[in-house]
């Protein structure tokens, strides 16, 4: 789509914050009033469609990608979305650990098992963890609270997490990411843990290089945008 618009404004108005193109509001793909929950994320967004050249890129504009998730695809059944979330922790990265080489084991105790921790104070979890990679079912009493916590949070929130979770492959890192618990790039380097060994036992190429850039920079939008869209 071509450019059409000179002016992007974030405008507080009735139910969130708007944004608008010359002085018409934005709607979401399934024409609901694009309405952010504060002025901090509708600048945010705002600041995507500025940044627009004569072309409108979607792919550039992530935060706007984010909102109207929540909007459309989240908001109508919030409470359905965030079981969808909530069964990555029946089967969390962090609970599967190597079984050697004894470096990589360390790393994986070093870096996952303090998170692990975090949750089990912070939420009243206790996760089962295993080497190798057969399932290890978790405790009822685990998972039953974690569907509570997932379904507590609003739609903008479960936009994020989901992004957060479905790229680290942890409940337990998108949690830690939303809470602030741990700094972003701690938390995605754990995510990475196992790539980031592999590769240094073998080299890495550029096209290895550009997808985990890639992803450790749409990991860390999610959480900006967490962190914007909080009351």
């Amino acid at each position: 789509m071509k450019r059409f618009y000179r002016e992007v404004a974030a405008v507080p108005g009735e139910g969130g914050h708007g944004i608008t193109l010359d002085g018409r509001a934005v709607r979401t793909p399934a024409r609901a009033p694009l309405l952010l929950p504060n002025a901090a994320l509708a600048e945010a967004v705002a600041g995507e469609w500025r940044a627009q050249g004569e072309d409108i890129d979607p792919a550039s504009m992530p935060m706007t990608g984010l909102a109207n998730a929540a909007i459309d695809r989240i908001a109508p059944d919030a409470r359905g979305f965030a079981a969808t979330v909530a069964v990555y922790g029946e089967s969390d990265l962090l609970c599967y650990r190597a079984d050697g080489p004894e470096e990589l084991v360390a790393r994986q105790t070093g870096q996952w098992q303090p998170l692990l921790e975090w949750a089990a104070e912070r939420h009243g979890v206790d996760f089962a963890v295993t080497s190798g990679v057969v399932y290890v079912g978790q405790p009822e009493t685990t998972l039953a609270r974690l569907r509570a916590v997932v379904a507590s949070l609003d739609p903008f929130a479960l936009a994020a997490l989901s992004k957060m979770v479905s790229l680290s492959g942890s409940l337990v890192i998108g949690l830690a990411a939303l809470e602030r618990a741990f700094p972003v790039a701690q938390l995605w380097q754990a995510a990475e843990l196992d790539d980031l060994f592999q590769a240094e036992q073998w080299g890495d190429d550029d096209e290895a290089l550009a997808r985990r850039a890639k992803r450790h920079d749409e990991f860390a939008m999610a959480a900006r945008f967490a962190e914007l869209a909080k009351p």
